[in-house]
């Protein structure tokens, strides 16, 4: 198979043949039709975001495949289903609190570094080896434009962060780090699943005043000045009403100051989710009043990733049509054309638009 390989950090991705993966007990074997490019990848094959990987690597997170072999373990996938994998890899050996690795991407601890050592490459390939419990089946539609369905790599992150903090139809969330990748997919997520209004604080005008014209009165988008009560007070204004929910999902070179004036504008016996990557990789305090937290019984809490359930979930809303992706800004390349797919990500990762590499196709696509 031909993949795009990383050899070190500050190089770049290498397009060349290695051997076809084999899938063992418990995995399954996908032929990659789709992927999203981050972001933020340029920063992480730089070395600037100190990620786990061990090069040489195939990298990329998660994909939309079609099944080529499944393993003796699988009941219902059968080869030739077109599915989603999961990145989110999680050891079988402990339930309370499994060891997790980002399959082509991440770990944590010494226990996720194992994980990627068993599970080491990821979807910028034309196949990959996936555990089978990290295969969801997509419907029908989803092979009409499986580019497009690759931004579950995106809005599983936000959903799982909402099902963290309990979203409920209705309520009020506030979204800080809203103009974002992750954090306008957030704002569609919520809405979604019913949110009667949700804050949308940024600096960014030009993506505040597109959330505003996608979504409508629902969204209550916030300038934000950098004078802490300022903005605080102005979060509080916009939400015409008690914040129930506050989700993070600032990236790592925003301000800790801004986590701390979003969260404290939650209501008594509110909920506050921190998803975000602000303080990586040294770990910035996040300061938190003790007192306000314990007085109005504040619930504070991180969430890495999601539960596996979340791609059921999520999946089953986009079938609905309940979220809706037609929107979203997809470009497509080729996987000759890697580089050029991590660079264009790096400049356009503005709310809901999507870079994705395509596997099997040689040339780039508008």
């Amino acid at each position: 198979m031909r993949a795009a390989v990383l050899t070190r950090f500050g190089a770049p991705l290498t397009v060349r043949e290695l051997p076809d993966p084999e899938a063992g007990g418990g995995e399954v074997l996908v032929e990659v039709l789709a992927t999203c490019v981050a972001p933020y990848a340029a920063e992480v094959f730089g070395g600037a975001r100190n990620y786990p990987l061990v090069p040489p690597v195939v990298p990329g997170v998660g994909a939309v495949g079609r099944i080529v072999h499944v393993g003796p373990d699988a009941t219902r996938l059968r080869a030739g289903d077109l599915v989603w994998c999961d990145c989110t890899v999680r050891s079988r050996d402990d339930a309370l609190t499994p060891d997790i690795t980002l399959q082509g991407w991440s770990s944590r601890g010494e226990g996720g570094a194992k994980l990627a050592r068993h599970l080491h490459d990821g979807a910028f390939a034309e196949l990959m080896r996936v555990p089978t419990e990290n295969v969801f089946p997509l419907p029908a539609a989803a092979g009409d434009d499986p580019a497009r369905w690759s931004a579950l790599s995106v809005h599983t992150i936000a959903y799982g962060g909402l099902l963290a903090g309990g979203l409920a139809a209705g309520e009020t969330l506030l979204v800080s780090g809203a103009t974002g990748n992750l954090g306008s997919s957030a704002v569609a997520v919520a809405l979604a699943l019913g949110a009667g209004r949700v804050v949308a604080p940024g600096r960014n005008r030009a993506a505040l005043g597109l959330l505003a014209d996608r979504f409508g009165p629902r969204v209550r988008p916030v300038p934000l000045t950098g004078d802490e009560a300022a903005d605080g007070a102005a979060m509080c204004a916009a939400a015409d009403g008690p914040i129930d929910m506050v989700i993070d999902l600032l990236p790592p070179s925003a301000p800790v100051s801004a986590v701390r004036v979003a969260a404290m504008t939650v209501r008594e016996y509110g909920r506050v989710v921190l998803m975000g990557g602000v303080g990586m990789p040294d770990g910035a305090a996040l300061a938190l009043p003790y007192r306000w937290i314990m007085r109005n019984s504040v619930t504070v809490r991180g969430q890495w990733m999601y539960p596996r359930t979340a791609n059921t979930g999520l999946i089953r809303l986009l079938a609905a049509g309940t979220l809706d992706l037609a929107p979203e800004r997809v470009r497509s390349f080729g996987l000759d054309a890697v580089n050029d797919a991590v660079a264009y990500a790096a400049v356009h990762s503005g709310p809901f638009d999507r870079t994705v590499l395509l596997p099997r196709a040689a040339t780039a696509s508008a």
